[in-house]
């Protein structure tokens, strides 16, 4: 029997929930760091610099999300596990869409955060604008994650 399919369908997996985890934490560290600067001067505005800082988060959420959905195709989480390595191989590619861009996106999302964080120091009125601009980012990250999703369910379907 031939296991290197499943290698490298793990390794997939693995990747877009490690890499969008490393650019998740590393993100929400950065905005807590300009987080914590604001609440120093002005405790109440504690709560939109928190919402500001999570934003960078979603990222390693949808690297989880899109490695649950590989492992529970790939049969590792109940199941026949076994497949081809041109399988493996389309598994794995299906995965770095979330995996790069789930990484990148939480780092430049992070910075967008760090920027808008400085906003609501300054003008705290101004939150729903700056929110907007760390929010944008967000879309690459939703993209990714669609265009692995489909790619993962599809690859299912496939008679090979």
């Amino acid at each position: 029997m031939d296991n290197y399919g499943i290698v490298f369908a793990l390794a997939g997996a693995i990747l877009a929930a490690l890499l969008s985890g490393i650019g998740s934490a590393k993100g929400v560290g950065m905005g807590g760091e300009a987080a914590a600067g604001v609440i120093t001067e002005d405790p109440s505005k504690f709560g939109k610099v928190l919402i500001l800082q999570l934003l960078p988060g979603t990222q390693g959420i949808y690297g989880l999300l899109i490695a649950f959905i590989t492992l529970s195709q790939i049969g590792v989480l109940g199941g026949k596990s076994d497949m081809s390595l041109a399988v493996g191989l389309l598994y794995f590619g299906a995965c770095m869409p979330m995996a790069f861009v789930g990484y990148y996106s939480a780092v430049k999302q992070a910075r967008a955060s760090v920027a808008s964080i400085a906003v609501v120091a300054k003008k705290p009125d101004q939150f729903g604008k700056a929110m907007i601009f760390s929010a944008m980012v967000e879309t690459y990250a939703i993209l990714a994650l669609l265009i692995s999703v489909l790619a993962i369910v599809g690859i299912g379907s496939l008679n090979i």
